[in-house]
């Protein structure tokens, strides 16, 4: 697993709608604040990419230190998966894209969820963690 690693989800309207700290280095107030700043920051880049290319799965597309920005486009709502690590396992890391953009699919339709509101579900967030062990 690597030792620093930031999950979110932005909806089309740039809110994010479910964020997690999955790295295994410990969590400061400061740090889990300025990924979270470094994730927003690349939303642009983000806005930019997305437009001119049809793959889903973008890569690196931003750097900070020695922080890298990978970003995963859904299709059809332009939901942003967005994850701030420090590895470079790119097979990995669109393998636990996948996984997570099934397991939000998943949670679109549960007749309880509204679309482009927060994820507050347990099993979503349980669900997340153990695939970040897996493939992170």
């Amino acid at each position: 697993m690597t030792s620093t690693a930031c999950f979110m989800i932005v909806s089309r309207n740039d809110i994010p709608i479910y964020e997690a700290e999955v790295g295994a280095a410990p969590k400061k107030e400061e740090a889990v604040h300025q990924h979270q700043f470094i994730l927003h920051a690349a939303l642009d880049i983000v806005q930019d990419i997305a437009w001119t290319t049809s793959a889903m799965f973008l890569k690196s597309i931003d750097r900070f230190n020695d922080l890298v920005v990978s970003v995963y486009v859904t299709a059809a709502i332009h939901t942003r998966l967005m994850l701030l690590h420090d590895s470079r396992n790119d097979d990995g890391i669109k393998s636990f894209f996948q996984e997570v953009h099934e397991l939000y699919i998943k949670s679109l339709l549960n007749p309880l969820y509204l679309p482009g509101s927060r994820i507050k579900s347990s099993h979503f967030d349980t669900k997340v963690r153990a695939l970040a062990r897996k493939y992170l």
